[in-house]
């Protein structure tokens, strides 16, 4: 079974910079996608950031040159570096890993990250 550990998360104010982390255990597969998703409060959750195993990244509109996404194969991490950071990104942060077993996609999430954006 995956388990997906995170940190990095807390209390910023705005403008400053935080760095997300997580880490895969357990894995039986191959990690096609790794990614950062949100969700504020009363809000739906929202796709942050992902970064394939090739290294293509998509972000979110809002987060373009602000978060940027990496991750270590070796490792099975995903780090979230963000900064220029503002009141509206204020969410808890979910890491979110998608394992494949020969043709099915399976995903796994993590127990989410709090990340508050005050002055």
């Amino acid at each position: 079974q995956v388990s997906l550990v995170e940190s990095g998360g807390g209390l910023v104010q705005p403008g400053g910079s935080l760095r997300l982390s997580c880490a895969a255990s357990g894995v039986s597969g191959i990690i096609d996608v790794m990614g950062w998703y949100r969700q504020a409060p009363g809000k739906q959750r929202e796709l942050v950031a992902t970064i394939t195993s090739g290294g293509p990244t998509k972000y979110e509109d809002s987060v373009k040159g602000r978060f940027s996404i990496s991750r270590d194969n070796v490792k099975y991490t995903v780090s979230l570096v963000m900064n220029s950071l503002k009141p509206e990104d204020t969410a808890i942060y979910f890491c979110n890993v998608r394992v494949r077993r020969w043709t099915t996609a399976y995903d796994y999430w993590g127990q989410g990250t709090q990340v508050t954006v005050s002055s």
